[in-house]
């Protein structure tokens, strides 16, 4: 059962982010209701995973070696920066078109690297997945695309601080209600 739920919580989060650009007059006829409604469908999926992860058996795949704890923390940092607003309001990500979706990928690719059993690799790569697919669409749907007003360094500086208090803050609840994510 936990794995029907969590393939079902991938596929409704593949399908809440893709309504959008996959069915656009049907997105359009919702006006801003259809905002509450990809949020709701957003909120039950993310349930779904969380619910359906914690409910699969644990099957073995494969065992991460310790040094890949390291690297995960790494890519985890870097991917909460790209997730920041310093694409959009620093200078070093501003000519980058997808530093969210980017920087989601490498946490999705980096909780990879350290989870070897099956639920891992479906949930995360799912999500790795859609990511990679969601740039594809957004890419193909609006080809032309220029970067904004860079920001500065300074802006950069301060959400990369931001990064690390908020990577302490998200391992610290992570080691709350799961894991801890350090070996």
């Amino acid at each position: 059962m936990g794995f029907g739920l969590l393939i079902l919580g991938v596929a409704l989060w593949w399908a809440a982010h893709l309504f959008k650009r996959a069915m656009p007059a049907q997105r359009a006829a919702m006006g801003d209701a259809g905002k509450g409604v990809v949020a709701l469908a957003l909120v039950i999926a993310i349930l779904l995973m969380i619910f359906g992860y914690r409910m699969t058996d644990f099957i073995y795949v494969w065992a991460p070696p310790p040094f890949l704890f390291h690297i995960n923390h790494t890519l985890v940092l870097i991917g909460i920066f790209m997730m920041s607003p310093a694409g959009t309001k620093g200078r070093l990500l501003n000519r980058y078109r997808h530093p969210m979706l980017s920087g989601f990928m490498l946490w999705a690719f980096a909780h990879l690297l350290v989870n070897g059993d099956l639920a891992s690799i479906v949930l995360f790569g799912g999500l790795l997945s859609w990511a990679l697919v969601e740039v594809v669409v957004i890419n193909t749907s609006e080809p032309d695309w220029s970067p904004g007003e860079p920001g500065t360094y300074g802006k950069d500086a301060m959400f990369f601080v931001a990064s690390i208090i908020l990577l302490g803050i998200i391992a610290y609840i992570h080691g709350l209600v799961g894991p801890s994510p350090f070996p």
